[in-house]
């Protein structure tokens, strides 16, 4: 008897399209945002819209790409030039929060999507409040 074949999370989600998708709102959210938008050097924000795309697809088990153009991920220290308090950690997950509630996803996944976001935001965290 074969093995049931194991989903990643990526292809349960909908793959690509979807990470795409997430992305795109949510930084069409930092955008229009000026307290978060400041976090951002780049002009453009294609570049970072492509990294975080690229992360969130390998992080949850869709192609390597982002450690192949980029090496390990490291967010902590790739972070550390900016201030991250309390105030933009929540301005973070104001934006991503919209961005994964119009992915319209099942709850159990949208439960495991939003515990990594809240974790990860928590971790950025790298100024006094």
């Amino acid at each position: 008897m074969a093995e049931p074949e194991q989903v990643t999370f990526y292809e349960a989600v909908g793959g690509e399209e979807t990470f795409r998708r997430l992305v795109h709102r949510f930084y069409q959210g930092v955008a229009e945002d000026p307290d978060l938008r400041a976090l951002y050097p780049e002009e453009d924000l294609g570049p970072a819209e492509e990294r975080l795309r690229l992360f969130l697809i390998q992080y949850w088990g869709g192609p390597n790409t982002y450690s192949r153009r980029r090496g390990h991920p490291r967010l902590r220290m790739r972070h550390v030039p900016f201030v991250i308090g309390e105030a933009e950690r929540e301005a973070w997950l104001r934006h991503m929060r919209v961005a994964v509630d119009e992915l319209e996803l099942p709850e159990q996944l949208e439960k495991m999507l939003w515990d990594y976001f809240t974790m990860a935001a928590r971790s950025m965290v790298n100024a006094p409040t």
